[in-house]
């Protein structure tokens, strides 16, 4: 039977999310790889597991259902057709020549689906192999024939829900690419999932989940900048158009840098007309409102975000909460990941106990706010959203 899911904003009652809990890919990061891997340095990977577990306890203490993307990952793969596109995924790279790339979809096929989905998370490193031939015999012992995906911690990036749908998003960074098409595998094979509508996949314009907001019931906020791009903005416009999950897609340019990768980087919602955002930012932000008659697209001149997603959702003001006390602390807390906070409920949300300041603020204005410890997990610059994939909300009554 079919579970009913859905999200129609950042704030609804949160009650089924997704998470990934840091295994051995993280294990796989090297002063070699991690800049490769996007990773600002070599996290502690019992610590980090740690921390995310007391994480995953603080969602179940507010009566959250946790799922763990490894094992519906695992559980998928028990289909055939799950297996093979898995495998054919895994080993398109061009680097593996004709001769490898045959021995090891003969080896990964052979695999059980747990083995197989450790394999597609972890990687595959050259010494791991008995494949013979010129590939690996040029290649140094511990190069990855596949590599390992340690930012699968970040659910958030490859799929987001817009009503009752599911978009899987196409990743930017080629580091990253893979993690969509284990994504997709879930939606596509698990049983959970089945019949789930799909607005978006993996093989379209560059789109990422921590891009997305779902500012309220109809009304998405995407942000445009290092990963997500015009062109994707547009077709997820026109997609959520066509199937009336939104009546406003909000594009707004950020900068393209690492600090700011994705919009959630300076600005998450934590009430239904709160948002906490980055000051250094905030007064430049802009939004382009962008509406349909049904057929063409049309697109507003520039106004400042607060003021366009207040137009959007029909309220006359949007409290913006900022991010530390002063520009430098303020910089500080947002390379923490101040900003990136996770709405469990109006006024409820979790944070990195770190953002001393920010949290403060938050706890000022009237934000309940449960502090994880994030030392960790933080190295690869990614806070509680970023780390979580929300599958079902209430629906947010206004």
């Amino acid at each position: 039977m079919t579970e009913a899911y859905g999200v129609d904003s950042e704030v609804g009652p949160l009650r089924t999310v997704m998470l990934h809990r840091p295994g051995n890919e993280l294990r796989r990061l090297t002063p070699r790889n991690n800049d490769k891997l996007l990773f600002d340095g070599i996290p502690w990977v019992g610590r980090a597991q740690d921390e995310h577990d007391a994480f995953a306890q603080a969602l179940r203490d507010r009566d959250v259902e946790v799922l763990y993307l490894g094992r519906l990952l695992t559980e998928a793969l028990g289909d055939p057709e799950a297996r093979a596109t898995a495998v054919t995924g895994a080993t398109e790279d061009l680097r593996l020549g004709d001769s490898l790339r045959d021995y090891l979809r003969t080896a990964l096929t052979a695999l059980d689906p747990e083995q197989l989905a450790e394999a597609l998370m972890a990687g595959v490193r050259n010494d791991e192999v008995r494949a013979g031939g010129l590939v690996t015999s040029l290649l140094a012992d511990e190069d990855f024939l596949i590599d390992p995906l340690p930012n699968l911690l970040f659910t958030r990036d490859s799929s987001v829900w817009i009503r009752d749908s599911v978009a899987v998003t196409s990743l930017a960074m080629p580091a990253r690419v893979r993690e969509t098409q284990l994504t997709e595998l879930i939606y596509r094979f698990h049983p959970r999932f089945a019949g789930a509508d799909k607005v978006y996949d993996h093989q379209l314009e560059h789109v990422e989940g921590g891009d997305v907001l779902a500012l309220g019931p109809g009304v998405l906020a995407v942000g445009v900048g290092e990963r997500t791009t015009p062109a994707g903005v547009e077709r997820l416009a026109r997609r959520v158009f066509a199937k009336d999950l939104a009546h406003t897609v909000l594009a707004v340019p950020i900068a393209q840098q690492r600090a700011t990768m994705h919009l959630d980087t300076v600005c998450t919602m934590v009430d239904v007309d709160a948002v906490l955002m980055y000051p250094n930012m905030a007064e430049e932000m802009r939004a382009l409102a962008v509406t349909t008659d049904g057929e063409q697209l049309h697109v507003a001149e520039p106004e400042p975000f607060l003021v366009a997603a207040a137009k959007a959702l029909g309220i006359d003001t949007l409290r913006r909460i900022d991010t530390g006390l002063d520009p430098v602390t303020a910089e500080r807390e947002q390379w923490d990941d101040g900003n990136n906070t996770l709405a469990l409920a109006p006024r409820v949300c979790i944070a990195y106990e770190r953002t001393v300041e920010t949290n403060a603020r938050l706890e000022e204005s009237g934000i309940e706010v449960i502090r994880i410890s994030g030392s960790e997990l933080g190295s690869g610059r990614g806070g509680p959203r970023c780390m979580s994939c929300p599958v079902l909300r209430d629906p947010l009554v206004l």
